[in-house]
């Protein structure tokens, strides 16, 4: 009897371990592209997919979008705004969107989505910023509080 209840218990703990792989694989399996932004303070971006790999480029913007192009176990291999690319840890990546300014200039971030409506300030190239709905060509586009909408032709991460 006894050995029927061990064998019993294994087999219950096997089938509830079971249940939880298809969420963990399915989030290894999303489609790429995708955009992410850094979660972290420090994010090393590395040659390959592990930490024995070097160092290529260390990151210290929390909210810099990235975009992902590949996925290897727990590393993704990204694009940053410059176009360089290497591979992060998963983990110190956010789904949360979020976009840089791009192009020459201040960029007008507006009431609305629309070119006439009230401007409400100007963002500077290479500010970043919390990435919301896009609609006509305009995006809304939070800076620290700030929300207004950007052309979308403005904004790194937002294609």
């Amino acid at each position: 009897m006894r050995l029927t209840s061990i064998v019993f218990r294994a087999i219950t703990a096997l089938a509830c371990l079971t249940m939880l792989l298809p969420v963990h694989t399915q989030a290894q399996e999303r489609e790429v592209p995708y955009w992410a932004s850094i979660r972290a303070e420090v994010l090393n971006m590395r040659a390959g997919p592990g930490r024995a790999y070097p160092v290529r480029w260390t990151y210290k913007r929390a909210g810099l979008p990235l975009k992902v192009v590949r996925v290897h176990e727990g590393w993704r291999y990204v694009r940053d705004p410059d176009g360089d690319e290497g591979w992060v840890i998963a983990s110190l990546l956010s789904p949360d969107r979020a976009a840089i300014v791009v192009g020459k200039g201040l960029a007008d971030m507006r009431e609305s989505n629309d070119g006439r409506s009230r401007l409400m300030w100007r963002a500077e190239p290479g500010v970043s910023g919390k990435l919301g709905k896009c609609d006509d060509g305009w995006c809304q586009f939070d800076v620290s509080g700030r929300k207004a909408w950007i052309e979308k032709n403005r904004l790194w991460g937002a294609e």
